[in-house]
């Protein structure tokens, strides 16, 4: 079933993009660290993409600061610095190329958007940001080096001329309000934080062509290659899959991964902390703290259970922990709270104190899982940690690891069973997010961690998911068979067994 939507969307047309390669790598070689290989491969990759005819639909997946952000804005300022080739192979100008980049959170758009603005500093292209609460442009006429907030009528306007070629955002990208004129890239980022149908509304393309009526995906249309309507598409993940699985339930897009870290990067030292440890744990964040450095607390609750219920998740809470820190542990510091029911404007404003170290301790729930980047934060304690996913504290663990600073986690449990402390300690043997996914399905098992009775996969189908070389063979083999019978008109059983899987399966 994968791999006949794969061979599906060559039909599909897309925007034939040729990039300078010269000037790509000399936009990369401008970032303030030296790229790794494994980021100069994955952005050649794309770059080759961008030459077929057909749509690009590939999954990059690395681990928690391995560099996708650069990645996506070294293949962003390809597109938005190039012209697509025409049907006779030349090339055509009429217009700026448009990148959309697409976030779960504002949060997270926002600190792309910063970053973006860093690395396109010295160019002359134009960013947008569109979130619920308002749209920005870089640069400002004003001043070249800030952002400016521009009313969203005049944005959307901008957009739809094509005067801003890179556009981040959130779920606002995928109002009907917000049309590109040459949509050509769709980066989507934590890409299963978004439903099919929202990916899909922005990887369908919503284009103004000129006239303003927008142009079907003929074959046969003369000048199919300059008007095409499906952008190619990247999506980026940190959440740590199995490769078996990757290979699986993503079978219809192109895999790459990113395994090496930038240089400079220190291994994290994560501990495992009962009641009795807590206070020795306290005393080893003040040290950080005194050496300039800056600390998370996560809670798995905003505000403490009510009393009266008895199903109540009886969990440490921001509101508390916030409240205690504050007044019995740490006086001497700024500690400020950080959760889901805040504001976007009061979000930003924690964020912005905590990025400029006025604040020194930020307690928040696990909304700072995907995205948040402040390099002086080093330290980051867990509350409940045995309440979380290995996934999520992988991910959560990665907020420490943004500098060449020592970065630490200490996962606090009060009461772990002994089937919970074996599956945290696999956090302190794993060597990154992909071998601790490994040992994730190992541990809780391959039907109990995906529900074997929602999927509808028997107990060898789902133990087959631990074998590499047989999932990889199987996958070789559904490749062929496809290309050499795209429709399944030789192989009956397969087709109905493809399609009744492809109804009743969810890849997400």
């Amino acid at each position: 079933a994968r791999m006949k939507e794969r061979e599906q969307l060559k039909t599909k047309r897309a925007y034939e993009i040729d990039a300078d390669e010269k000037r790509v790598a000399s936009f990369v070689h401008s970032f303030p660290f030296e790229a790794t290989k494994g980021q100069k491969t994955a952005i050649g990759s794309i770059l080759a993409d961008f030459l077929e005819p057909y749509p690009m639909a590939r999954l990059l997946e690395g681990d928690v600061g391995s560099g996708k952000t650069a990645i996506a804005a070294a293949t962003a300022y390809a597109v938005a610095t190039s012209t697509p080739i025409g049907k006779n192979g030349s090339k055509q100008n009429f217009g700026n190329l448009q990148v959309a980049y697409m976030c779960p959170t504002e949060i997270l758009a926002k600190q792309h958007f910063a970053t973006f603005t860093a690395f396109f500093k010295d160019h002359t292209i134009q960013i947008g940001l569109i979130t619920s609460s308002g749209c920005f442009k870089f640069p400002s006429k004003v001043d070249k080096t800030k952002a400016t907030p521009i009313a969203r009528s005049q944005f959307l306007k901008w957009v739809q001329n094509g005067e801003i070629p890179i556009v981040i955002g959130t779920h606002a990208l995928i109002q009907k309000t917000v049309q590109f004129k040459h949509l050509a890239y769709v980066i989507v980022d934590e890409q299963h934080r978004f439903g099919t149908a929202q990916r899909y509304a922005l990887a369908r393309g919503k284009i103004k062509t000129e006239g303003g009526t927008k142009i079907k995906n003929d074959l046969s249309a003369p000048s199919l290659r300059i008007s095409a309507s499906n952008p190619h598409l990247l999506s980026m993940t940190a959440t740590p899959i199995p490769r078996t699985l990757a290979l699986t339930l993503y079978g219809d897009l192109d895999l790459t991964v990113l395994e090496e870290m930038p240089k400079g990067r220190k291994a994290i030292e994560t501990e495992i902390v009962s009641l009795s440890g807590r206070k020795k744990t306290y005393e080893k964040i003040r040290t950080l703290l005194k050496e300039g450095r800056q600390a998370y607390v996560i809670c798995p609750r905003i505000d403490e259970p009510d009393p009266t219920k008895a199903l109540a998740l009886q969990a440490r809470s921001v509101a508390e922990e916030a409240k205690k820190l504050t007044y019995s542990i740490f006086p001497e510091y700024k500690v400020e709270k950080l959760h889901s029911k805040m504001t976007p404007k009061e979000k930003e404003e924690v964020m912005d104190r905590f990025e400029k170290g006025i604040t020194h301790i930020l307690v928040a729930t696990s909304v700072v899982e995907v995205g948040v980047n402040v390099p002086n934060a080093t330290a980051i304690m867990i509350e409940g940690a045995d309440r979380f996913g290995l996934a999520q504290l992988h991910q959560l663990r990665g907020r420490v690891m943004r500098s060449t600073h020592q970065p630490y986690c200490f996962l606090m449990v009060e009461k772990a069973s002994g089937t919970e402390n074996a599956r945290l300690k696999a956090i302190l043997s794993a060597k990154n997010g992909f071998e601790l996914a490994e040992k994730d399905l190992e541990i809780r098992g391959a039907g109990e961690l995906y529900g074997r009775k929602q999927w509808g996969i028997s107990d060898v189908g789902m133990d087959a998911l631990k074998n590499l070389k047989l999932v990889e063979a199987a996958r070789s083999e559904a490749q062929k068979l496809v290309e050499k019978d795209p429709t399944l008109k030789e192989h009956q059983f397969l087709s109905e067994c493809a399609s009744k899987k492809a109804g009743s399966l969810h890849f997400e």
